[in-house]
């Protein structure tokens, strides 16, 4: 059984097994990672996982682990600026491997949890257009269709999830 667990140190190896598995200059939703990271080095790994630990107040990172191996990532944006305008607050990637499995779906309901204990109650997500699992995934999560923009990265679909507030 999976876990959805705070970026760590302690995965440095994992992390680079499951990156090197997505494959040179191939994007990794979820995961929060910039050109300038430098995740080869231990040093520089540990910068971009206190990196990420320092913006725990504006995203939630958390990464898909099971038996040791990295799995996947998904980040929750929590304020609506102008990169969530453009990104959607919620973005996410599973390695090749371990797709097709539910993994994606799976983190996502946990981070919808999450947006509900911090108060927010609309989320806008966005995926490629022809990319039907992240599609899949967010229409199955409750995502309704707005519209196909236009982006830098390409056309992308937008769709809103709205929440009902937490049972307590």
């Amino acid at each position: 059984m999976p876990d959805l667990i705070a970026p760590t140190t302690t995965l440095h190896h994992a992390w680079l097994a499951a990156h090197a598995e997505w494959g040179p200059g191939a994007h990794e939703d979820g995961f929060g990672l910039t050109p300038a990271d430098d995740v080869g080095s231990p040093t520089g790994f540990a910068a971009w996982v206190g990196r990420l630990a320092d913006e725990s107040a504006r995203t939630t990172y958390r990464w898909i682990v099971d038996d040791g191996q990295v799995l996947g990532g998904i980040a929750l944006r929590h304020h609506f600026d102008d990169y969530v305008r453009w990104a959607g607050h919620i973005g996410f990637g599973i390695r090749p491997a371990a797709r097709r499995r539910g993994l994606a779906g799976w983190a996502l309901a946990r981070m919808l949890d999450r947006a509900r204990e911090l108060g927010i109650d609309r989320l806008l997500l966005v995926c490629a257009v022809g990319n039907v699992a992240s599609a899949r995934t967010i229409q199955s999560a409750g995502g309704v269709f707005e519209e196909v923009r236009d982006t830098d990265l390409g056309p992308a679909q937008r769709y809103w999830i709205t929440l009902d507030p937490p049972s307590n």
